[in-house]
């Protein structure tokens, strides 16, 4: 079971990445799946989850800016981040759980490897 973050890259304040995670080994079509960050020096911190039938949910920092989608056809999720400010450089996991709808990365038991984002200011 595997999980491939990818998307992360080099941005200027203002600009926009987009984040996949392709999960293979098996389906995580009934799965939350999560993204989550850590920035240098902090903790991992939660940033969005979306459950199998779409409902979303989005940390207060990035709400508004930020947009999580799945295509449970290709078992893929999407990060859509706009508006980057210098204070969302940090590496973002992604990660699925089958034991509901959690913020705590503590519920979630798959986890890719991360991708770098660093917006400059």
């Amino acid at each position: 079971v595997q999980l491939q973050a990818s998307g992360g890259g080099l941005v200027q304040a203002g600009g926009s990445l987009r984040l996949s995670c392709a999960a293979s080994g098996r389906t995580f079509t009934t799965f939350v799946m999560g993204w989550f960050r850590q920035a240098p020096g902090k903790e991992r911190e939660f940033v969005s989850l979306i459950t199998y039938v779409g409902d979303t949910l989005y940390a207060d920092s990035v709400k508004g800016r930020f947009t999580i989608s799945r295509d449970s056809a290709q078992n893929t999720v999407y990060l859509q981040m706009n508006s980057l400010k210098a204070e969302d450089t940090a590496i973002y996991y992604c990660a699925a759980t089958n034991r509901g709808i959690a913020r705590s990365d503590n519920y979630y038991d798959y986890w890719g490897q991360g991708t770098l984002v660093t917006v400059s200011s």
